[in-house]
This record gives C-alpha cells, structure tokens and sequence, in this order.
C-alpha cells in the first residue's frame, strides 16, 4: 500500500506582526491534533471541523503581565483569523487613525459609506479596547486559570469557542520569568504549524464574547460573575494549553474560581 502523502498546511492568513517570527532561540513545540469522536453527519448542520489541541511548553515561569497579554494577542488574532476584523488589531487602529492611506480611501469611496465604515470601526475598537483594559485589571487582580472566547450562538452554545488554558502556568515574578515576547512567538508558532484554521468556513459577522476564571473574591466589578456556567461542549473548539515544565498549581486550589462574563458583547466589522 502506497505510503500516505504528507499533509499540506493551508495558506491560512497570518497578521504582519513581528512576534510571529521565530527568534534563533526559540524551538518549535510539538504539535499534538486530537479529534473528537465523530458523530454520524447531520445534513441540516454545517460541516463541523476536529477540535484542537495545541500545547506550548516555556523554557520557566511566566508573570501575570505576561498571562494577560497571551490573553489580549490570542482574543485580537481570533478576530481577524475569523474575519471580524478585516485588519490585524494593530493595523486597524493605524488605518483609522488619519493615516495617509486612510485618506486616499475617503477619496476614493463615496462619503456616505466612508463614515459608516469608519463609525463601524470606531465603535468595534473602542469595545475591544475596553475589554482589553479590563482584562489587564482582572489579571492584576487575581490569579486567572482559564479563558473562553466564544463566537457566535449564545455563551451556553456558540458556535465556535477558543479555550486559553494557563491553569498549568507556576505564576512567578517578573524579574524571574521568560520574556513574554518570546512566549508570545512560540504561542503563535504553535497555533500556525497546528493549522487550526484552514477547515473552518468563512464566516459571517459574530458576536465575540470573552469569559474569564478568576477567584470569586477578587471584587472585580466589570466583569460579571456566572457561578453556575459550563464549558460548552458542541461548536467547533481550539484549545491552547501552556505550561513551564514546573509543579503547577493543585487542582483544588481552583475550587474558589468561577467564571466572570464581559458585559460587552464585541461586534465584527465588514468594510
């Protein structure tokens, strides 16, 4: 029997950044797929791609800064992966801000469809932009073991959910942890030579809703509390668990956690 053919990764887009680059020191983790078990096919349900898990491993500890900024990439690179944003994050807020390019496309477009546009993008980066900003206070304030970013359907069955698993993450100081830029590549790395996205439709416009854990003390009070949610189970699911090869903190010490619900539901964007 002829040995099977290698498989081909997609040409997926991926945002012009720099930390997807890979630094000399940085070695690509591996990448381990795992498919759920298949049901039978439902005509009336769209095609439903394997679920994935991709693990990363860190060379040590990283700080809470550095967990929340893994959280605030990984919730920008969703939304323009799935095309809510028909910009990477950063380039948009370039784009919008006046640039020259910018104004030669008012030129070019009729006003009216112009100012849509532009209050579609302003409203969908100051809501993200919130979210971003709450998130830093969340993490400032406790430890945070899990993250869901949901698209689309409701927060008890969207149809697509992104899990950020830093439970197994020996929180530290910031003068003893490993560069968040350099996490923030072989983060990135990962989820690229994983494929994660080339299955996928294209999409509509999605509401985006971000969960958090934290602990149910903490006092925060933007994020809202929801003591009784459950993770989702149907939806098509990416997974992206980090560790630093230390003890990581005892199951039961999340037994206080509970799960906190931005209030602000994030609005994709087409131009």
């Amino acid at each position: 029997m002829a040995a099977p053919e290698p498989g081909v990764l997609s040409s997926a887009p991926v945002p012009d950044v720099e930390w997807y680059e890979e630094s000399e020191e940085t070695r690509v983790p591996q990448i381990e797929l795992l498919e759920t078990a298949q049901e039978p096919p439902n005509p009336s349900e769209s095609f439903c791609p394997r679920d994935c898990l991709v693990p990363v491993v860190f060379p040590g500890p990283v700080s809470q800064e550095g967990c929340c900024q893994f959280t605030c990439e990984l919730l920008k690179h969703v939304m323009y992966q799935r095309q809510q944003l028909p910009l990477p994050y950063e380039q948009l807020k370039h784009f919008y801000r006046k640039s020259p390019q910018a104004e030669d496309m008012v030129k070019k477009k009729p006003w009216a469809t112009t100012e849509a546009n532009s209050r579609k993008c302003q409203q969908t980066l100051a809501e993200l932009e919130s979210v971003l900003s709450h998130l830093e206070v969340l993490f400032a304030r406790t430890l945070v073991p899990r993250v869901l970013i949901l698209l689309g359907g409701s927060v008890v069955s969207p149809k697509e959910f992104y899990e950020l698993d830093l439970s197994r993450l020996a929180p530290n100081s910031v003068d003893q942890s490993v560069s968040t830029a350099a996490c923030l590549r072989r983060i990135f790395r990962a989820i690229f030579m994983a494929d994660a996205f080339s299955e996928l439709q294209a999409p509509p416009l999605m509401g985006t809703i971000v969960m958090a854990q934290g602990h149910r003390d903490c006092g925060e009070d933007w994020f809202r509390p929801r003591l009784n949610y459950r993770v989702p189970i149907r939806g098509h699911k990416l997974t992206v668990t980090l560790s630093c090869g230390r003890p990581s903190i005892p199951v039961t010490a999340w037994e206080d956690y509970v799960w906190f619900q931005a209030p602000v539901t994030l609005k994709g964007f087409h131009e």
